[in-house]
């Protein structure tokens, strides 16, 4: 029950980066991305994946706080496809994490198709660069919970790396491309 609990407060910590704009909102999807996906760190990996997961979001979240657009800016003028894109990458991770694959661990599988998912899409979508580098933290988070989907005995590194790239990528100056 607890795995999904966690997968779900992930699921729409991934939702609301793709449905937000502004700091506020991409902060707060970070978070919430970062606590379920530190949950399931630590039901499949130990407390050293799941410390590692909630501080590199943690860093994430704190680092968005300091640049992008102001306020909130969640579901804008135009982005009925970015809500649909959540609600159906939910339901087709659903139903992929329960009826497609066997074994158990559905809610970390649940958690890590969806957060890939959203967060790819909205790397690929966005040409903001604070919302394509809260993505790319969201990814490496993701990509790290990933790795413990099969593992007996998982392997501590990804869990370091994702959590240092996630905490430095929201650090970085979000610079856009100009001619010149």
């Amino acid at each position: 029950m607890l795995a999904a609990i966690a997968g779900l407060v992930a699921w729409l910590g991934a939702s609301l980066i793709v449905l937000a704009d502004g700091r506020r909102g991409l902060a707060l999807g970070m978070v919430l991305a970062a606590t379920g996906l530190a949950v399931l760190g630590w039901m499949s990996a130990g407390p050293f994946a799941a410390a590692a997961i909630a501080a590199g979001g943690l860093g994430a979240a704190a680092g968005r706080l300091r640049a992008g657009p102001p306020g909130w800016q969640v579901m804008p003028p135009g982005s009925t496809p970015r809500l649909l894109l959540c609600v159906a990458t939910g339901l087709v991770a659903l139903w992929i994490a329960f009826t497609i694959t066997t074994g158990s661990g559905a809610g970390l599988r649940f958690t890590a198709l969806a957060a890939l998912a959203l967060a790819g899409a909205r790397l690929l979508w966005s040409s903001d660069p604070p919302v394509q580098l809260t993505a790319v933290g969201v990814l490496a988070l993701a990509a790290a919970m990933a790795s413990a989907i099969g593992a007996s005995s998982p392997d501590l590194w990804p869990y370091a790396a994702a959590a240092f790239v996630a905490a430095s990528v929201a650090w970085l100056p979000a610079r856009t491309p100009s001619a010149g």
